[in-house]
């Protein structure tokens, strides 16, 4: 793991400061035909592949990412009318405006099976920030025994969940269904009951509210894992071509959860046979960190003598994604982790660990979110 100076999130950061470092002088003319190579080249670029991610979209508009307000790109089929229709309710969705006021929260969407471990932890991060913040909690095999005062009272309705199941993804709209009947909450995480948070309360607000990207993760796996499992009775609404692989825990503005409980069609597609809207307005990662790096069915969990302030620190300062194909070559695809096109660390939140690991987390957490 890269550890780089940890760095303090805040509305200066949004600012891109011009170099004043002196560049060697070229004679006009060559520096004429380097000029139109350059944006002759760029231009055919951005043509031939069109910015698919928020990086891409935050270079092209001087305004920031507008690929939000441009119509669908029409493929060359008939659509059915349940396409029609879901194309024109997600663009007059994207089309309206976030409203980011003082009273704007971020809504914590916790899926559980039961009793929270790392409650006390979230208590500490919580504390103080009571008006920025809700939670929620979907309890699927029997209801918690909670500790802290911010989820009592939390739980919603809960059903069954089965892993790999479309009864997950059921879980995860009843969470982000109850959360969106508050019009104050505008960021959606959700969280698994072994997360724990990896920054102070003020850096994760600041990280999620001043930006205009949903924190999803998205990769081509070619494996057997990624698109061996695509179905062709998905066509034509989705197209292998477009179907990704990515973890569930998504940090989503309120935009794009809104369109998720709009959704149907996509949704029944998936729900019978196991497409991406908005793509520029995604960030092609999660922001909660997971180590698949032992190519086992469920990622590494961590236990007590792992827990220590440099193995902490180090997840706080990583600042490069890292996805595992699952074809016989095992690829790693790496890339950076970009906030409003400027590199900064990845993860505000990190998984699974076990519940031995409270009071050493509780020990070093005041130490570990300091930035």
């Amino acid at each position: 793991m890269k550890t780089t100076r940890a760095w303090q999130l805040g509305v200066k950061d949004i600012l891109v400061m011009s170099s004043s470092r002196q560049r060697p002088h070229l004679k006009r003319p060559v520096w004429i035909i380097v000029l139109v190579t350059f944006v002759s080249i760029f231009l055919i670029t951005a043509y031939v592949y069109p910015p698919t991610s928020s990086a891409a979209c935050y270079i092209f508009s001087s305004r920031g990412c507008t690929l939000y307000n441009q119509p669908p790109t029409f493929p060359s089929r008939e659509l059915s009318d349940d396409e029609t229709i879901s194309q024109v309710v997600i663009r007059e969705i994207l089309k309206t405006p976030p409203i980011l006021s003082k009273k704007s929260k971020i809504a914590f969407l916790f899926l559980t099976p039961g009793t929270l471990p790392f409650e006390e932890l979230w208590d500490k991060f919580f504390r103080g920030h009571e008006h920025r913040f809700s939670v929620f909690v979907h309890a699927s095999k029997g209801k918690p025994v909670h500790t802290s005062r911010y989820f009592i009272g939390r739980d919603i309705h809960s059903e069954k969940v089965v892993w790999g199941k479309i009864s997950m993804v059921d879980a995860e709209r009843r969470l982000l269904a109850h959360a969106l009947l508050d019009p104050d909450n505008q960021q959606f995480v959700l969280l698994s009951d072994s997360c724990i948070p990896l920054h102070n309360f003020d850096y994760v607000y600041n990280y999620l509210m001043l930006t205009n990207v949903s924190f999803i993760d998205s990769f081509v796996d070619l494996g057997p894992h990624g698109t061996g499992r695509y179905s062709e009775h998905m066509m034509p609404e989705v197209e292998k071509s477009a179907f990704r692989k990515g973890s569930q825990w998504f940090s989503l503005k309120r935009q794009h959860a809104i369109i998720i409980m709009a959704d149907s069609l996509y949704y029944t597609k998936f729900r019978l046979y196991c497409k991406m809207i908005d793509p520029g307005g995604i960030a092609n990662r999660s922001v909660t960190y997971v180590d698949w790096s032992e190519a086992k069915w469920h990622p590494r969990s961590f236990r007590a003598q792992d827990i220590t302030y440099e193995f902490l620190r180090n997840l706080t300062s990583i600042d490069k994604s890292v996805h595992f194909t699952s074809d016989p070559k095992r690829r790693v695809i790496t890339g950076p982790c970009l906030w409003n096109t400027v590199k900064r660390p990845c993860y505000l939140f990190a998984r699974k660990f076990y519940p031995e690991t409270l009071d050493r987390l509780m020990i070093h957490f005041s130490n570990y979110t300091t930035v």
